[in-house]
């Protein structure tokens, strides 16, 4: 167990058995066909093994927006300026972007965090910010690592937190989001290491790069993969040497979820890539996540494969902010719902389905 870490991982254990069995038990008494909602069935079932109980129900829901800003954006990897990133956050505290609108639809509360923009932020009190800056972005990982081991521990540390003052709130789903310039950037390097795999097959055009901005891109991710790869011995330290603040703290998001038992959702490829950096740091973590969708990047299936993810939404998505977790939970609510509410065969009075073989 990382040492750094070794106060919070220790309190993590496996999804409960007995009540997932349960769980699969009252998905087959359902009044409705065996397995019909599919991966929403499956879906419930992991949240009754995370909760340790099998009385799934709708809870609160949350949305945490880790916001930083990347160095590496000054070697050209993006269409844009940082500045934006700034913009981007100060929007969502007022409710003024894509996500912040589908949350409202969805009746998600959204956490913008600031853990690492490049400039004080101001906030409205839509969705007020909260304050956890750790720098003011992170280095250019071509000329010195991103940020010391001892930022991507505190970042870590800072979304484990979040997640247990959440959960105490009362909030029993946390959907993951982000927001920095440059961060499928770093996401692709992270991924490109901790799979150990060709950056050039995981690396997309982000924000819209042009084929001239897409090839300086996969240049500086592999440059940065040739010079730290050899030296990173764990998950933190492929995040402090070509990650973000975004990612880190997204990082500890997951390991969160595991350590107080609250379901997280894996949104596009930049929240994936941070799930895999939990899982390297603490394998099995992985049991305390859902997948939302998969990602239009082009690492986006393959990292819900590695982490053993089943995704509920293929819709093309690469937004980001944590759009596509926040169109799951309607999903995961309607499931839950049927999973709680629905009247089963013998309520009915009707002789329940049974497993007949072969697949539906």
């Amino acid at each position: 167990m990382i040492k750094e870490l070794e106060p919070y991982l220790h309190q993590i254990a496996p999804p409960d058995e007995h009540a997932m069995e349960l769980s699969r038990l009252r998905w087959s008494k359902v009044a409705k066909p065996l397995n019909s909602l599919g991966a929403l069935e499956e879906d419930m079932i992991k949240i009754a093994g995370m909760r340790r109980t099998s009385e799934v129900k709708s809870e609160p829901c949350a949305l945490v927006i880790m916001c930083a800003d990347n160095g590496i954006v000054e070697e050209g990897v993006t269409q844009t300026g940082k500045e934006v990133t700034a913009v981007v956050v100060e929007n969502m505290t007022d409710g003024n972007s894509s996500v912040c609108i589908m949350a409202e639809r969805a009746g998600v509360d959204v956490f913008p965090v600031d853990i690492g923009v490049a400039r004080d932020l101001k906030s409205k009190t839509r969705y007020p910010l909260l304050n956890k800056k750790i720098s003011y972005g992170t280095k250019n990982f071509l000329k010195e690592p991103a940020m010391t081991r001892a930022d991507a521990v505190k970042a870590i540390i800072t979304g484990m937190s979040i997640v247990e003052e959440l959960s105490s709130k009362g909030y029993g789903l946390i959907a993951t989001g982000e927001m920095g310039i440059g961060n499928t950037t770093t996401s692709s390097a992270v991924a490109s290491i901790l799979l150990k795999e060709d950056p050039g097959l995981l690396t997309g055009r982000g924000a819209g790069l042009s084929d001239q901005g897409l090839k300086r891109k996969l240049e500086v991710i592999e440059a940065g993969i040739s010079r730290y790869a050899c030296l990173c011995h764990d998950g933190i330290d492929v995040l402090s040497m070509v990650g973000g603040l975004d990612l880190a703290g997204l990082t500890g998001v997951f390991l969160g979820g595991a350590v107080y038992r609250v379901p997280i959702l894996v949104d596009g490829f930049i929240s994936a890539t941070a799930a895999l950096a939990a899982e390297h740091i603490y394998p099995g973590c992985s049991d305390y996540m859902l997948a939302s969708h998969v990602s239009a990047e082009p690492a986006g299936r393959r990292l819900l494969e590695e982490l053993n993810l089943v995704p509920l939404i293929q819709a093309g998505l690469c937004l980001g902010e944590g759009s596509g977790a926040v169109a799951a939970v309607p999903l995961l609510l309607m499931a839950a719902d049927i999973y709680g509410k629905m009247s089963s065969f013998h309520d009915i009075k009707i002789e329940e389905y049974k497993p007949m073989g072969g697949k539906s």
